[in-house]
């Protein structure tokens, strides 16, 4: 009895451990809808994009979005935020939205198709894609301390894509 509660302990703390993207490979593409119309991850090339995948029973996540939106306020044109509910009921995440009025992207697949191509294992899971489209970082969990490491990597991304338009 002892020993599974500790497996369960390894196990549950690995699922927080981030995630680092060997190569950069093709991000997996997707189009799916939102409160208003619909979202399409080719429509942000030559942008830096975060993707978040997110329910609505995850505590975590619930903490992530604070951060999120700072960092689309922040980063503003060169990075978009888009947070994918895993919810197969649609209310579900809405009730989860009243309380946090995020001001970046909110996509909805609750057959988690999409969540299936990036093979989300926990919850938040986030994904960076840089500015060709590629999948350059993961990261399963999210906890305060993640956050200078997570934005590190955004600024990094943004700065290369500004070094090279000049």
């Amino acid at each position: 009895m002892r020993r599974s509660k500790i497996y369960a302990a390894l196990f549950s703390a690995l699922l927080l451990l981030p995630l680092a993207v060997s190569a950069a490979q093709p991000a997996p593409n997707f189009k799916l809808p939102t409160f208003k119309s619909e979202v399409k991850l080719s429509s942000y090339r030559g942008k830096v994009v975060y993707v978040d995948f997110w329910a609505s029973w995850c505590e975590p996540c619930r903490k992530s979005f604070p951060w999120m939106d700072e960092m689309q306020a922040r980063y503003g044109k060169n990075l978009k935020v888009i947070a994918i509910n895993l919810d197969p009921k649609r209310e579900d995440a809405v009730g989860f939205l009243k309380k946090l009025s995020p001001k970046f992207t909110i996509a909805f697949d609750p057959d988690g198709k999409v969540a299936e191509a990036y093979k989300v294992k926990g919850m938040p899971s986030s994904y960076l894609i840089d500015q060709q489209g590629r999948l350059v970082s993961s990261h399963i969990g999210f906890r305060g301390s993640d956050k200078e490491k997570l934005e590190s990597h955004i600024e990094k991304l943004i700065a290369k894509q500004q070094a090279s338009k000049r």
